[in-house]
């Protein structure tokens, strides 16, 4: 086995050259222009991969071994000194360099000066196009699995806080107009299977790309003796790519880990907006502390709702990420093209993205004070009983719906007209109005007695939120 050099010495072996064409050796006799080191190269951000790129080389370089194509004392020359670099990496005390473009090159180039000779030896039987879309795959493969962490956290937090309020009477909206009583855990759970849903579409594209690029090589396989189903194992690919042509040009896997997370951000969105909405004067719905608030350089009173609306605003660079690299794709022929290496920076900035709207969403939630008493005056304002109106004349008087529809619009006008609310009409008004109609209609305008009536399944009864909620933990936590 060869020893390492120390990290402070600097050899430079042949075939990987510090100078004008060290990349591309004698097809090369000019350096690139200064314009173009700065377009080609990607190391600024694709040294995320470096873990990815290490772990992918270790498992090529003993599958060589393991098949007889390399020495079994370079492989571990290799692995030993690919260790190196990761130390290296994660104290910050790497040396990369943007002369050498990318992290594979950077790692390759570092390990010929630590190891010498045996570092050659790593690049046979793949390329960088397998290569880069194995260290992608592995990174996304991390980042759906970190996404699916986040939403589980924040549904534990919307299912604690829906706990609390199973039978916290609040108005359901249609149209942002007041439609129908609710509870408020019935709400925040609607939120529960959203995210829900989320973490599905990440099982999902997690599965789909769980398959092994390495050994497709530049696009068309190799003719070396390798065996793709043991680095597909040691990596923890299910098996390997069928097509090298497609391994090779395939983003699909960013694509959905994109699109995944735009879901995902729309409906951060959606219940950011239902906060800032809540904390306003005309809602009070809720209160946030001063940890996700913030105050107003000229208006003392003011507490803003900054945290959720940078949650809802931050939803559009997801978005943009996901259409940018749909763009970036969209005209390629096969196989690889230089435009791929614009697949890394959407995907890192939605998932840095992504995570801190998780935290901070998840943070508001655990930390939100609701106001049932707030709720309760604006379900009490509306009309929000009128449907149970309806449904009384239809099942007691075997009214046709759409004639209690107009019946109940009558009386709604009748109460709007006297500023009072139709549990306050008096019988004989309403009976006015439709004299079949019997005192045992005030059993169901009530605020309470509406909510317990939608027993349905999926339904905002607190019976049914409490069940809802058992099964939510069963299902999602």
């Amino acid at each position: 086995m060869t020893k390492p050099t120390p990290p402070n010495q600097t050899v430079h072996p042949p075939g990987i050259k510090i100078g004008a064409n060290q990349l591309w050796g004698g097809r090369f006799a000019a350096g690139p222009a200064a314009i173009m080191e700065r377009i080609n190269a990607s190391i600024g951000f694709d040294q995320k991969l470096a873990a990815q790129d290490i772990a992918g080389s270790k498992a090529h370089a003993a599958m060589l071994a393991r098949q007889g194509i390399i020495a079994t004392s370079d492989a571990e020359s290799i692995i030993a000194g690919l260790d190196l670099i990761l130390h290296e990496i994660a104290n910050g005390v790497f040396p990369f360099q943007v002369a050498l473009e990318d992290i594979h090159m950077n790692v390759e180039a570092r390990l010929a000066t630590l190891i010498g000779e045996p570092a050659k030896r790593l690049h046979t039987g793949r390329s960088r196009n397998d290569q880069v879309a194995t260290d992608f795959k592995l990174w996304v493969r991390d980042a759906l699995d970190r996404l699916d962490a986040g939403l589980k956290d924040l549904q534990a937090a919307l299912i604690d806080q829906a706990e609390r309020h199973t039978g916290t009477v609040m108005p359901g909206y249609t149209h942002l107009q007041p439609a129908q009583p609710v509870t408020f855990g019935h709400h925040l759970l609607a939120y529960v299977e959203m995210f829900g849903r989320d973490r599905s579409r990440a099982k999902d594209a997690r599965t789909r790309l769980n398959e092994c690029p390495l050994g497709s090589a530049a696009l068309a396989g190799t003719p070396y003796p390798i065996d793709r189903d043991h680095t597909a194992a040691a990596l923890g690919f299910d098996r390997p790519t069928a097509n090298s042509l497609d391994a090779v040009s395939d983003r699909d896997f960013a694509l959905e880990y994109l699109a995944t997370a735009a879901i995902a951000s729309v409906h951060l969105s959606r219940f950011a907006e239902e906060i800032v909405l809540w904390c306003s004067a005309q809602f009070r719905f809720i209160k946030l502390s001063d940890a996700f608030t913030s105050g107003s350089s000229i208006m003392p009173q003011k507490r803003n709702p900054d945290a959720a609306e940078l949650v809802r605003a931050k939803s559009g660079r997801v978005i943009g990420s996901l259409t940018g690299l749909l763009i970036a794709l969209k005209g390629l022929p096969l196989a690889y093209s230089k435009d791929m290496q614009e697949d890394k920076e959407p995907v890192f900035e939605a998932d840095d993205t992504l995570a801190l709207c998780l935290a901070a969403t998840a943070g508001m939630v655990r930390d939100l004070i609701a106001d049932p008493a707030a709720m309760r005056l604006a379900a009490e304002r509306g009309f929000l009983t009128a449907t149970d109106l309806a449904d009384w004349l239809v099942r007691e008087l075997g009214m046709p719906f759409r004639e209690a529809h107009h019946v109940t619009g009558r009386l709604v006008k009748l109460a709007e007209d006297r500023g009072v609310g139709l549990a306050d009409l008096d019988l004989a008004s309403i009976q006015a109005v439709e004299q079949r109609i019997t005192l045992g209609v005030k059993d169901v305008l009530g605020l309470e007695a509406s909510v317990a009536s939608r027993s349905s399944f999926g339904g905002t009864s607190p019976e049914r939120v409490r069940a809802a909620l058992s099964t939510a933990r069963e299902r999602f936590l």
